[in-house]
């Protein structure tokens, strides 16, 4: 498999995994699936999917263990780094934007956990931003990532060259997402429960200076740097 896009496009990552991996008839693991709302769009579409999506916010847990319309979904609480499921039980791990949120010195041991739950041939799905464009300058302001996404590409390719997973293609493209306002940026990003996000008040005014420069008629239209890579157990 080698399929490429194109540099700097615009895509919809759903649109995009879909033609990168066969997911029907397939038992998939979704590492820190937060709000599971990419977990509902997978579990909807196509057909005998059967996801299990795994969360560590206990918080966020606790709200997804109520959803009652996912009967192909199974909710874990567990970390990337510590899978308490069998050996080669997944045919595919998905993992959006959740490796750098994983401890620094535990990066490694979670994609070795990623090898060993996968089945021989199973591929593993990690989509990280990459550390620039509009909305990066927002959120470094109280966030800065660039030191635990660098270590997330570094345990990445240390894993590779050890020789755990291999490497099918490594890909790049934009995400877009969109705020209706500061209220919303607010509620989506800075008031999230898996991160404590206590800010000050002149803290605040500037991060809303900043997202405030993005701001239209028709809200703040963002469009984030991703790259992808798509990693293979081996067969044998």
């Amino acid at each position: 498999m080698n399929v490429s896009l194109q540099g700097e496009a615009t895509h919809n990552e759903l649109d995009e995994l879909e033609k990168l991996l066969t997911l029907d008839d397939k038992r998939i693991l979704e590492l820190g699936c937060g709000k599971a709302e990419i977990t509902r769009a997978i579990a909807t579409n196509g057909s005998n999917r059967k996801i299990t999506a795994t969360e560590v916010d206990e918080v966020q847990h606790a709200d997804n263990i109520l959803i009652d319309d996912l009967p192909n979904v199974d909710f874990l609480l567990a970390g990337a780094e510590n899978i308490p499921l069998d050996d080669a039980l997944f045919d595919i791990v998905f993992m959006f934007k959740s490796l750098h949120h994983v401890p620094g010195e535990l990066m490694n041991t979670a994609l070795s956990e990623i090898k060993r739950i996968l089945k021989p041939g199973g591929f593993a799905y990690i989509s990280e931003p990459v550390f620039k464009g509009d909305f990066n300058e927002v959120l470094r302001i109280f966030h800065d990532e660039e030191e635990v996404r660098n270590m997330a590409y570094t345990a990445i390719n240390k894993s590779i060259e050890l020789g755990e997973l291999s490497l099918v293609n490594e890909l790049f493209f934009n995400i877009p997402t969109s705020f209706e306002n500061f209220k919303d940026f607010e509620r989506r990003v800075i008031n999230v429960t898996h991160t404590n996000h206590e800010l000050p008040d002149q803290l605040i005014t500037k991060v809303k200076n900043q997202f405030m420069l993005n701001m239209s008629t028709n809200g703040a239209n963002f469009i984030i740097p991703v790259r992808v890579n798509l990693l293979r157990k081996l067969e044998n």
